[in-house]
């Protein structure tokens, strides 16, 4: 993407009505919609976040099956989710925005509770062992998740690694964790849940033409 380009998105962000720029400074000093985000949205409809949420492909369509429900995309790359942003406004989506911040500062964002459901679809898998603290389901960002889910919120996980999928399933494993649902291909089983097979992103459709397995889990985390 050349620079023009990103600069417009930017430019245009600024904009956007579903889009939250807040600082880092801002977030950790008081951010002024946790806690109390039926404020924004003006309704008290549950809460469900995509993390990393790239052009937002999950988080409109999922938008777009459950009216009833809010959603939040959360992305550091403004410029990614630009897209979804835009097409959210464009079909009159009320329930969708966006929020740029990094994701382990998702605890300054929402409250104790607030949120019912999270949505991990296909994370940079960082399978070095020094970017190990940047797996977004490490135990540090297990703990996070616990701390703003209501009492039976859940985590999704979906994702072209089959690392990832076996690091996370064996930290779920091993912490006792709630294990809803876990299968390596998700295409492949008849019984897997529609909500893991109904909502297809680009890059997983390019997954697929490659044969590539789309592996899902389904948890709720314990501590």
């Amino acid at each position: 993407m050349g620079s023009k380009n990103k600069l417009k998105r930017f430019n245009d962000n600024k904009t956007f009505s579903n889009v939250i720029e807040p600082t880092r400074e801002t977030v950790l000093n008081g951010f002024e919609f946790k806690g109390c985000w039926s404020r924004h949205f003006k309704n008290n409809h549950p809460i469900i976040l995509e993390l990393g949420c790239g052009k937002g492909e999950y988080t409109i369509e999922l938008a777009r099956q459950h009216p009833e429900i809010n959603f939040i995309g959360i992305d550091i790359k403004g410029a990614r989710f630009w897209k979804g942003a835009k097409t959210a406004l464009e079909e009159n989506l009320s329930n969708v925005t966006f929020l740029r911040t990094q994701i382990e500062l998702i605890e300054y964002c929402f409250a104790e509770g607030e949120v019912s459901e999270i949505w991990i679809t296909f994370p940079d898998p960082q399978i070095k062992f020094k970017r190990m603290k940047h797996r977004l389901t490490n135990p540090n960002f297990l703990q996070k998740y616990q701390r703003i889910l209501n009492k039976d919120g859940v985590v999704h996980l979906k994702t072209d690694s089959e690392f990832l999928h076996g690091y996370t399933l064996g930290l779920l494993q091993e912490g006792n964790h709630n294990i809803l649902y876990a299968h390596h291909d998700i295409y492949s089983n008849h019984l897997s849940p529609k909500e893991a097979t109904s909502i297809q992103t680009f890059y997983e459709k390019q997954f697929l033409e490659m044969n590539k397995a789309i592996t899902y889990l389904k948890f709720q985390t314990k501590y």
